[in-house]
C-alpha cells in the first residue's frame, strides 16, 4: 500500500501545486512514439536514460536500486550491444544518470548518480560516479571516479541529475514536494566532499532531469509531465508526457528537439516526445546570466555560467493554504485506504 500511497500524494499536490506556465502545449497525442522498448531481461527497473554523445543512435540506461554497478548500451530497437560494469563503485540506489562531452578533448562522458535516499536523510552524503564513454561498445569493466556530494541545506532524496553541455556544470534535482536544483561546485574534487548548494525551485515529486544538447534550455520530469526552463530558470513549457506506468526517466534527442522517457519494469517503453516549436534550440543560444558569486564548497568560488536561478519567489498566502489543502484531503485518502485494508 506505501507505493500507492505516495503515489496518490504526489497526485494531489501536483494537481493543487500546478504553477503557471506560458500556454505553449507539446504537440498532440499523435506527436509522440514508441522508439523502442528494452528487450534484455536484466534491464528491469531502468531509472536513467541517455543518449550517446559520440555514437549514433545509442542509448543507455541503468537498473534501480538492490542492483550491481552496471550499466547498457542498447540501439534505437532496444537490443542491448554492450553490458559494462562499473570499477570502484557501488551501487546503493542509483537513480539517474547523464552525458556530456569533455570540452577540452571532445570525448563523451557518462555520470551515474547514487543519490536516492528513500528516507530523506538516511546517508550523510550521496555519490556521483564519472566515467569516460567507451570508445568500443563491446562487455567491459570501465573505472569510475567517485564524487561525495552532500546538501548545504540537510540530506533529501534525489532521483534527477543533470550536465551543463557548456559548463560540464553538474546539477542534483530533489525528488519533494517542495523540490530544488542544487549546483555542484564547479570543479569537482575526487578528494573531498562537494557541497550542493540550492540555486533553483523544482517541480513536485521530480524524477529526473536533462540539459539540451546545446544548454539552451532544461527539463525535468515528474511522474505525470515534463517542465521545460530556460537556464536561468524561467518556465518554457509543461510537455505532456505517455502514461507510463512509473516515468523515471528523461533525456533530449541528440538533435535537442524532443524529449526521451522512459518507465519501470520488465521489457519498459522508451517513448519520444516532440517538443513545442517555441521550445526548440536556436542556433546561438542567448547567453544567460551568471549565479550570484559565492564561495562553493569544494569549489574554487567562481560564479558558474548558465545556471538555473531560483524563481520560486517564496511562499504566498496562497500557496499555504494551497498545502493546506493538498494536505487535508491527502489525510482523507490515508484514512480511507488504511480502513479498506484493516
Amino acid at each position: 500500500m506505501g507505493d500507492f500511497v505516495i503515489r496518490m500524494l504526489a497526485v494531489v499536490a501536483a494537481v493543487c501545486l500546478l504553477p503557471a506556465a506560458p500556454a505553449l502545449a507539446a504537440p498532440g497525442d499523435d506527436g509522440m512514439e514508441k522508439l523502442f522498448t528494452f528487450r534484455d531481461e536484466r534491464i528491469t527497473e531502468s531509472s536513467g536514460l541517455a543518449v550517446s554523445p559520440t555514437h549514433d543512435g545509442v542509448y543507455y540506461t541503468h537498473n534501480d536500486s538492490s542492483a550491481a554497478p552496471v550499466f547498457y548500451a542498447v540501439d534505437g530497437k532496444g537490443r542491448t550491444l554492450a553490458t559494462f560494469h562499473l570499477r570502484g563503485a557501488e551501487a546503493r540506489d542509483w537513480e539517474a544518470m547523464a552525458a556530456s562531452k569533455d570540452p577540452a578533448t571532445g570525448r563523451g562522458v557518462l555520470w551515474f548518480a547514487d543519490i536516492g535516499d528513500n528516507l530523506d536523510g538516511a546517508w550523510p552524503d550521496v555519490s556521483v560516479y564519472k566515467v569516460a564513454e567507451p570508445r568500443t561498445l563491446a562487455d567491459a569493466t570501465l573505472p569510475a571516479v567517485r564524487y561525495r556530494l552532500r546538501y548545504a541545506d540537510g540530506a533529501r532524496n534525489a532521483e534527477g541529475i543533470m550536465v551543463h553541455p557548456k559548463t560540464g556544470r553538474l546539477y542534483v534535482v530533489s525528488k519533494e514536494f517542495a523540490g530544488s536544483v542544487y549546483a555542484a561546485p564547479k570543479k569537482l574534487r575526487s578528494d573531498r566532499v562537494n557541497v550542493l548548494r540550492r540555486v533553483a525551485s523544482a517541480p513536485i515529486m521530480a524524477t529526473d532531469a536533462a540539459y539540451a544538447p546545446d544548454g539552451s534550455s532544461y527539463v525535468v520530469r515528474t511522474y505525470f509531465s515534463a517542465t521545460l526552463y530556460k537556464p536561468n530558470g524561467e518556465v518554457l513549457a509543461r510537455v505532456t508526457m505517455p502514461d507510463l506506468k512509473q516515468a523515471e526517466s528523461i533525456a533530449y534527442t541528440a538533435d535537442g528537439k524532443a524529449l526521451l522517457t522512459g518507465s519501470e519494469g520488465p521489457r519498459s517503453p522508451v517513448y519520444r516526445v516532440p517538443l513545442p516549436s517555441s521550445a526548440e534550440p536556436s542556433p546561438t543560444p542567448t547567453p544567460t546570466p551568471s549565479e550570484t558569486s559565492s564561495k562553493d564548497g569544494g569549489g574554487d568560488g567562481e560564479s558558474p555560467q548558465a545556471a538555473p536561478a531560483d524563481s520560486s519567489g517564496g511562499l504566498t498566502g496562497r500557496d499555504v493554504l494551497i498545502w493546506l489543502a493538498a494536505a487535508a484531503i491527502a489525510i482523507s485518502v490515508i484514512t480511507f485506504l488504511a480502513r479498506r485494508t484493516r
